[in-house]
């Protein structure tokens, strides 16, 4: 598969060690709590004591070290619609936040062919110590911010939509991608739905269902936040070369910001109804 980094990128320095502070971004946090907005992926930064993980630091141009594009329209769009959106502040490659910490791939050994070399005892059965570290310092405070953001909604009588947003390759094992973007979702379809009908609307977009990935995981982060206290959620990937630039970084933006304001005030749609999970025990 060829490497996914583009020089076009208009994201910061990926391994910047003034990234050390808080593991997660806080934008907007008194904006419109009708919406929330979670960017999981959204930087290829390490706190300076990892180093570089014993990669060479060309991988964290790669969409393995984080999902290029997103930070960018996720800041944009909070700003669009005056809603709170949280950011991870640190690669994937360190820990996923879209995982749930008991599963294998929270902190990855391999991925896309590279080899992480400081990950390769990291887990809870090795290093339990340093694996319990990146849950303790980087994992859970991401998801406590999240938590604490709904909670506030909801202790304002505001049922909050939450929408994550991630970007995936143009090409995966060789093959090319045909979607521009996909809507992942487990069994809730308030969001999802409206969400995939809005966009598959305009003629210039092909628009995945549950594509490239499929959207119930259980355990990751609307798993965690939403589908288990009956939160209208969707997750939307867009392709990362279209939101490679600050051109294509603003168009997704301004795409969203005009669809999400409907799709959020229909009838039915901020209530907190549980649907349940295709992963459940049947």
């Amino acid at each position: 598969m060829p490497d996914m980094s583009s020089s076009k990128s208009t994201s910061k320095a990926p391994l910047d060690s003034a990234a050390d502070g808080s593991p997660f971004e806080l934008v907007n946090a008194q904006g419109n709590p009708d919406i929330l907005i979670l960017c999981d992926h959204a930087s290829a930064a390490l706190p300076s004591k990892y180093d570089t993980l014993g990669l060479p630091a060309t991988e964290f141009h790669r969409h393995i070290a984080y999902d290029i594009g997103c930070a960018e329209v996720v800041r944009a769009l909070a700003s669009h619609l005056n809603c709170p959106a949280i950011l991870g502040r640190y690669s994937r490659l360190l820990v996923d936040l879209n995982r749930g910490p008991d599963d294998p791939t929270i902190v990855m050994k391999l991925s896309d062919g590279s080899v992480i070399p400081a990950n390769a005892d990291v887990d809870r059965f090795r290093d339990g110590e340093e694996f319990q570290t990146r849950i303790a310092h980087y994992h859970e405070p991401y998801h406590g911010a999240v938590d604490a953001q709904i909670k506030s909604a909801l202790a304002q009588d505001h049922v909050p939509v939450v929408i994550s947003i991630h970007s995936f390759t143009p090409f995966w094992r060789g093959k090319a991608r045909q979607w521009h973007a996909g809507v992942l979702w487990d069994k809730d379809p308030r969001l999802a739905m409206p969400l995939l009908r809005a966009l598959a609307d305009q003629e210039e977009l092909s628009v995945g269902d549950n594509e490239p990935y499929g959207g119930f995981l259980k355990g990751d982060t609307l798993y965690r936040h939403c589908t288990k206290i009956g939160l209208p959620h969707a997750l939307l990937e867009i392709r990362q070369d279209l939101i490679d630039t600050e051109k294509g970084q603003a168009e997704w933006a301004d795409r969203l910001a005009r669809i999400l304001p409907d799709l959020i005030a229909a009838d039915g749609v901020r209530e907190i109804t549980h649907y349940g999970s295709r992963t459940d025990p049947t």
